[in-house]
């Protein structure tokens, strides 16, 4: 379901407001599907682009960003969890890709120290835990929210004034 707008979770009862947004619902059924919604994401991502994923623990934020991250390679890559370093970076063709896990965050003010604030405006930037940004929320984020659902998952996917992402979703949610 798409709608105008929206205010979008980042966490339990945190959320970004997205005027003239969009957004949509997709159920993912097994590992295989959120690695084909990786790679239905990942070519439609530019620098500057900050995609959030919020859930709960084994949500599945760190599969989706493996596959976004191996799908914008383009190749198998060893793509470790970021809990404990909080970013790790790649180079693709399109120049870096932030891969951050803010779990462990102390405090928005690390973000500084991180570098994460300069990077959310020349690199792919994907953020695990974003309700850890505080007040430093990237402009026009794509929010990913991920959370246990049956046998599967569920990803609530909202942002707005991107045709691309938008058409690329739909496409996925009717294959």
């Amino acid at each position: 379901m798409w709608h105008d707008q929206l205010a979008a979770p980042v966490g339990p009862g945190k959320t970004v407001a997205m005027s003239g947004g969009f957004s949509i619902q997709i159920f993912l059924s097994s590992d295989d599907e959120t690695d084909r919604l990786g790679r239905t994401i990942a070519p439609c991502l530019r620098p500057g682009d900050s995609l959030l994923l919020a859930g709960p623990v084994g949500a599945g934020k760190s599969h989706l960003s493996r596959a976004i991250i191996r799908a914008r390679l383009g190749r198998m890559e060893d793509v470790p969890s970021p809990t404990f370093t909080l970013v790790q970076t790649y180079e693709d063709a399109a120049g870096d890709l932030w891969h951050a896990d803010l779990y462990r965050l102390s405090g928005p003010d690390d973000l500084v120290e991180l570098g994460l604030e300069d990077a959310f405006q020349s690199a792919i930037c994907l953020v695990e835990w974003p309700e850890r940004l505080g007040p430093a929320v990237p402009e026009d984020p794509i929010l990913i929210t991920l959370s246990p659902a049956g046998e599967g998952r569920s990803a609530m996917i909202a942002f707005r004034n991107r045709a691309d992402l938008q058409a690329a979703l739909k496409g996925f949610a009717h294959e």
